[in-house]
């Protein structure tokens, strides 16, 4: 049986600053956080294939991203449980976002482009404590609502990001929107180091403890759905796309425009999903979700024309956003607060494995069959894992 809590939200520094204050300060950190890693990636698939003319290649690049998610959010959960203090990591993971973009900037081979990916992975790890530093500002039963309302700021840092790469890539060539990252992230650092934040007691944490987190079903099952649709999102609405659009004609500012496609409807539905969310059962937002990917994937498939191209690209955006937040806010709704930043950690870390795999993997394939094949490869294998995860929910 699922635990469940009844915790009040953290107190806030109210002496020092409001909590809507505090609110709007995480907002704007994030929103920009978002957008240092997000200003480069509509054609950073293209820029690693100009240093190496092998999909494989590029999807080991951008699989690393995820791998390092993977390694390091579980690990960092635990860690600001431990400390009861979760602004450090914050602060190391904004720097990192920073680091990683001025490393892409300057690398000359795909080596160099593979460890500045990685930096920026172990950046990401940041949002497990930005999630729950954030989800803390509300009560436990609001926990879908915080998720959705930081994931709608997530989704337009990147929008506002993604829309500029392009016109950054004509105005100073493929390096200018790396050190574009650089800038933008220094300005997270900076409104994030004004957040107050007041340190909890500290949770040792236990290996029995952590093994209960791990099989909690309410908390897993989430997790791995996660997982299966960030796959789907990385190997193809982030990943492979941007080729295909350029294979069909597109320009940079094409593939910017996918890009920004994607991920303005993935704002779209993170409002609604938080519009919705106590109002209709996550299971069948989660149901909805996979098969608007699974339609998404199938036109895509099929397309040879742009226009058909952008249309799949937006139904898998829409898709992507409205599952997301609610299988995350999922993932802790019933986890008391000195657990939280693990139970996070693991969520992410699970679903980081997807971002990882989808890249990697889908290069593989593609490499080997062509990039729509796996297209369909991967829009099956996406509905049959969607359905019967989200069949285990409710279980």
């Amino acid at each position: 049986m699922a635990e469940s809590t009844t915790e009040p939200h953290e107190p806030i520094a109210c002496g020092i600053r409001s909590r809507r204050l505090t609110i709007g300060l995480y907002l704007a950190s994030v929103f920009l956080f978002w957008m240092a890693q997000y200003i480069y990636l509509p054609t950073l698939p293209t820029y690693v294939q100009s240093k190496a003319n092998d999909l494989a290649a590029v999807g080991v690049v951008l699989s690393m991203f995820g791998l390092w998610q993977a390694i390091v959010r579980l690990p960092l959960g635990i860690s600001a449980d431990w400390l009861g203090w979760r602004k450090p990591f914050i602060l190391i993971g904004l720097g990192l976002a920073g680091l990683g973009a001025w490393s892409m900037g300057t690398a000359d081979t795909v080596n160099g482009l593979t460890i500045g990916r990685a930096v920026t992975g172990l950046s990401a790890g940041a949002w497990v404590p930005l999630v729950v530093g954030f989800s803390a500002l509300f009560p436990p039963k609001e926990a879908v609502k915080a998720s959705a309302l930081l994931t709608l700021f997530n989704s337009a840092g990147r929008v506002l990001a993604t829309s500029v790469t392009g016109a950054l890539n004509n105005l100073g060539g493929y390096s200018l929107p790396f050190f574009a990252a650089t800038g933008i992230a220094a300005l997270s650092i900076t409104i994030m180091a004004t957040v107050g934040e007041i340190r909890r007691p500290p949770v040792r944490p236990s290996v029995g403890g952590i093994g209960r987190l791990v099989v909690r079903r309410d908390v897993l099952i989430p997790s791995l759905l996660s997982a299966v649709g960030q796959y789907a999102h990385w190997a193809i609405s982030l990943g492979f796309m941007s080729v295909l659009v350029k294979q069909l004609g597109g320009t940079s500012v094409t593939q910017s425009l996918f890009a920004t496609i994607s991920i303005a409807l993935m704002a779209g539905g993170n409002l609604w999903a938080s519009s919705v969310s106590s109002q209709i059962r996550g299971q069948w937002i989660v149901v909805a979700s996979f098969a608007m990917m699974f339609v998404g994937i199938v036109i895509a498939v099929m397309s040879s024309s742009l226009v058909v191209l952008a249309i799949a690209q937006a139904i898998m955006g829409l898709a992507q956003g409205v599952g997301y937040p609610v299988l995350m806010g999922m993932s802790i709704e019933r986890v008391s607060n000195a657990e939280r930043s693990t139970a996070m950690g693991l969520h992410q870390s699970v679903y980081a494995i997807g971002m990882f795999a989808g890249p990697a993997f889908s290069g593989v394939i593609a490499a080997a069959i062509g990039i729509q094949p796996m297209f369909a490869v991967t829009a099956a294998a996406c509905l049959a894992l969607g359905l019967v995860g989200a069949y285990w929910l409710d279980r």
